[in-house]
């Protein structure tokens, strides 16, 4: 195989987001850290849930879809191999999803309605406003899991089912510690329902690269078992496409609960959008950094 065809600039970096506390909203940034883990911060702290003895997750709305009523930061840039860096979760509601906004609290432990993992009631608070005794962690479980729920939508293997998910060892992520979707799988999607709201948000992922020329279509399928290498230095193995869940249906901000997105993506490529990927070489990544496709 030629160099010119073992490296191939694919497309771009065009955006970057971590997700400090599962299930909640997180932080869109220009830049970020990549270690052996995947992205330096992201998932790094979880609600635990005392009554059912798993990890709490939007996966199972019937409990926690208001988890996306809340977003998380970090208060200082998160550092590899250190505890986790210390969070403000801030209630911010549903906005214009039909869904009423989190009464504000006025011993909140912070600024405005910010909820700090520094304050010694964060739990009580939290537990108060979410309905359910839980827990704010920085370390996993041994076993831990977490519920999902299957809404009766083909392609997927259950139906209008709750079942139990566990966790990689020593991580909150629920498989593969980094997700990428591309544009043109967004394009596509939009093209085939354009009645239908594709926000890149609803799907929830570390890295949304604009592939080059002008592609088409749910591209970064196409890149499965080979390697990226994002800027100069981070490579990343894609392992496999990213089978979708009833996430990406829930109201989060602005966007209204919607089981339609579910049901497109199931019609149109499988219930699949977007990749998972393995961190191969660890770095930083930034919006605009090249993206290469290598042997």
């Amino acid at each position: 195989m030629t160099a010119e065809l073992a490296c191939q600039v694919v497309g771009e970096v065009a955006a970057l987001w971590r997700y400090p506390v599962k299930s909640m909203l997180g932080e869109a940034l220009e830049r970020l850290s990549v270690d052996s883990r995947g992205v330096c911060g992201d998932r790094a702290w979880a609600l635990w849930d005392h009554a059912t003895s798993r990890v709490a997750s939007a996966k199972n709305p019937r409990l926690w879809k208001e988890l996306l009523g809340y977003r998380a930061r970090f208060l200082a840039e998160p550092e590899s191999e250190a505890p986790p860096a210390p969070v403000a979760i801030t209630p911010v509601g549903f906005g214009e999803a039909g869904f009423p906004r989190v009464a504000a609290d006025s011993d909140a432990g912070g600024a405005g309605d910010d909820l700090l993992s520094s304050d010694p009631k964060m739990a009580e608070r939290l537990s108060s406003r979410l309905g359910r005794k839980v827990s704010l962690l920085d370390q996993v479980p041994e076993g831990a899991s977490l519920d999902q729920y299957w809404p009766a939508v083909e392609q997927r293997a259950f139906q209008d089912v709750v079942n139990e998910l566990v966790l990689p060892g020593g991580t909150f992520c629920d498989s593969s510690p980094i997700h990428a979707i591309s544009t043109a799988s967004l394009d596509r999607l939009r093209k085939l329902e354009p009645q239908q709201d594709f926000a890149v948000e609803r799907f929830r992922p570390n890295l949304l690269i604009a592939p080059n020329g002008g592609a088409e279509g749910f591209v970064e399928e196409g890149w499965i078992g080979r390697r990226l290498r994002l800027g100069a230095s981070v490579e990343l193995k894609v392992e496999q496409g990213c089978p979708r869940c009833v996430v990406t249906t829930l109201a989060q901000g602005s966007l209204p609960q919607d089981l339609d997105i579910l049901r497109a993506t199931a019609r149109h490529n499988k219930v699949v959008a977007g990749i998972l990927l393995s961190v191969l070489r660890p770095g930083a990544v930034a919006v605009g950094d090249l993206v290469t496709l290598l042997d």
